[in-house]
């Protein structure tokens, strides 16, 4: 009989400077998909620390304003430390419920802050991937990850990684994923435009594994009145929307996407359709060229 693994996907908001309220949130949702049979549970890009969508943080080139710096002061504070407090309260909850998490961070170590995808499972904190190259403006408040943490963990039930939001746009960091044999593909991200979805069924496919895309639903409203640009100040604006999915190894959508706020998804993955869609392509295996193509990928921790 072919076995199956339950996953879900969530997609919620990340409410600004309100890191205690993220958790607590994620706990919920996390308890919710489990008590829906879900043994993989995957939350979006930054939700613990928030993802400051449409503010400059008064940067200008050659230029930063004193408001901007004190925009930045109250986004370091709403950064967690890992392993911290809240590692330890998610660690305790997959622990009791004997699932795994993979959940977007934003990680602070000393000045420098992180964007991250933290592991959780049955035995608590896994460990964490650092995101390799922020996107955009997102590299004046973040730093970028090294090769130590392109981890992929073994849950007995299939191999769990992470790709974060646009890394999953560079092929070299997919192709080393593929060669360690990664099989639920965990993308937690904040593109909600509609080539995200193209995006995602292509790794799926390229990859041969199961893709998990978790994605913001974001408000005006989850931003604190005070940093509200005066030019959009109504609550009801959506910054972020959704558009969270799952797909199989033939880039068939079993769930998805989902776009009219938060909620959870779920889908029973048959994993006998990573041999079935291995058959004809394996892009490390029997599709591969290494007579031709090679790859270096550098995991020394290369710490500032």
């Amino acid at each position: 009989m072919t076995s199956t693994v339950r996953a879900a996907v969530v997609q919620a908001g990340a409410r600004l400077f309100d890191t205690a309220d993220n958790l607590a949130r994620a706990l919920e949702f996390i308890r919710r998909a489990a008590g829906n049979g879900a043994e993989v549970v995957v939350l979006p890009e930054a939700f613990l620390g928030g993802y400051p969508k449409g503010l400059d943080f008064g940067v200008t080139v050659g230029d930063r304003t004193p408001e901007g710096r004190d925009l930045f002061r109250r986004y370091h504070e709403s950064a967690i430390t890992v392993p911290g407090p809240e590692a330890h309260r998610l660690a305790a909850l997959t622990r009791e419920l004997g699932c795994h998490v993979v959940i977007g961070a934003i990680e602070r170590r000393r000045g420098t802050l992180y964007c991250v995808a933290l592991f959780f499972g049955p035995d608590g904190y896994l460990g964490l991937h650092r995101k390799l190259v922020p996107t955009a403006a997102e590299r004046f408040l973040w730093g970028r990850g090294d090769g130590s943490t392109l981890p992929v963990f073994d849950t007995g039930r299939g191999r769990l990684g992470a790709a974060i939001c646009w890394e999953n746009y560079m092929p070299l960091l997919r192709t080393a994923m593929y060669a360690k044999g990664v099989d639920l593909w965990c993308a937690p991200t904040v593109d909600d435009r509609e080539g995200w979805g193209v995006t995602m069924r292509h790794v799926a496919r390229e990859g041969r594994c199961f893709v998990l895309s978790a994605n913001q639903y974001l408000t005006r409203a989850d931003q604190p009145a005070d940093v509200r640009p005066a030019r959009d100040d109504d609550p009801a604006t959506v910054l972020i929307a959704g558009g969270s999915m799952i797909v199989s190894p033939l880039g068939d959508v079993l769930a998805g996407p989902l776009r009219d706020g938060e909620g959870v998804l779920s889908a029973d993955l048959d994993l006998g359709d990573l041999a079935r869609a291995g058959f004809d392509f394996d892009p490390v295996g029997h599709y591969a060229r290494p007579d031709v193509f090679t790859l270096g990928v550098d995991e020394t921790p290369r710490p500032a």
